[in-house]
């Protein structure tokens, strides 16, 4: 063969597969999308995956079906999708605790960096702290007041080690210079705030949207929220870092991912599709009554938090010598 007949052979080649490359994009999707997560039947993640799932649908031209693969605080159903082939037919919903703080608690075979490509950031959401009405404090300040004169007398219970609620106390801890014993709960946020509203656990931080119905009862009250400002649905609760402990921060975020490799073009289909999803008023008005925030991100935006979460959590946990019992 000739040079001038080789060269055009390679162009040709390259033309055909450019060709085929656009043609793969925009065929995607072909068939059903599994969007799977680790979590029961009515959590968090489940109520916002069911109508993101049904938007999506619509959007893509496809049936996504939600997949739940619950066990191991969500290890199960993540190590899933990492393991399954990047073409974009199965996908990931999670919460940012069972992505950037699990696997530095539990062994793991897939890597929360390495193995995901993010899609789009969901949700973002402040805990609240909030107490039993026999806790006396009623700011951040009165609280380590409280704590610093007691050592290990104050209980604060969570859905279990490592979770972000959890987190969120040790960080409390850890920056106040004081000592409250954790008491995890297994059987979920249902077990910990009845035994939080029974009086035999002092503290918890929880979601707004578990806590409301108790707080509105006057059953138990808020002592701060935990992101940098006030949430909109406890305006005249202040946040913990302006009512005595100054630096401090820790939200919640649920999350799309995709498994790491996952064309560009897909990944970019996906998350422009879900941010339209997330502008619509009905959608916003639905994460609004469960206490959530619209976060619109790009996969890049949406990486850089994962690792930021995933770095800060796992000196977190180390620092703290925080292990699984």
């Amino acid at each position: 063969m000739n040079t001038t007949s080789s060269n055009c052979f390679a162009a040709a080649a390259l033309v055909a597969g450019l060709c085929h490359g656009g043609a793969f994009a925009q065929a995607y999707p072909s068939k059903p999308i599994r969007l799977v997560h680790g979590f029961a039947s009515g959590s968090a993640i489940d109520v916002f995956s069911r109508p993101l799932a049904q938007r999506l649908s619509a959007e893509l031209g496809q049936q996504v079906v939600v997949d739940i693969r619950p066990g191991a605080t969500g290890t199960i159903a993540n190590d899933l999708v990492a393991k399954s082939a990047a073409d974009g037919y199965t996908l990931l919903a999670a919460p940012g605790s069972a992505m950037a703080a699990t696997p530095h608690l539990f062994k793991v075979s897939y890597n929360s960096l390495r193995d995901f490509a993010p899609v789009h950031q969901i949700s973002d959401f402040s805990y609240v702290l909030v107490a039993h009405p026999s806790v006396p404090a009623k700011s951040a300040r009165e609280l380590i007041a409280m704590a610093k004169a007691k050592p290990g007398y104050l209980t604060y219970g969570s859905t279990g080690i490592g979770s972000g609620f959890h987190l969120a106390g040790e960080l409390f801890c850890a920056m106040a210079g004081v000592q409250m014993l954790h008491v995890p709960y297994r059987g979920g946020g249902t077990a910990a705030i009845t035994d939080l509203v029974g009086g035999r656990v002092d503290l918890m931080w929880d979601s707004l949207a578990v806590v409301k119905p108790q707080l509105q009862a006057g059953r138990l009250h808020a002592i701060g929220v935990t992101g940098t400002r006030r949430a909109a649905a406890l305006p005249t609760v202040a946040t913990i870092a302006e009512s005595g402990l100054p630096g401090y921060e820790i939200v919640g975020w649920h999350g799309i991912f995709a498994p790491a490799g996952t064309p560009r073009e897909i990944v970019d289909r996906l998350s422009n599709a879900i941010g339209r999803i997330l502008s619509a008023p009905d959608i916003r008005d639905l994460w609004n009554t469960q206490a959530m925030e619209i976060f619109p991100s790009t996969p890049e935006q949406f990486a850089a938090r994962l690792r930021f979460d995933y770095d800060r959590y796992g000196k977190l946990i180390k620092d703290a010598g925080i292990k699984l019992q």
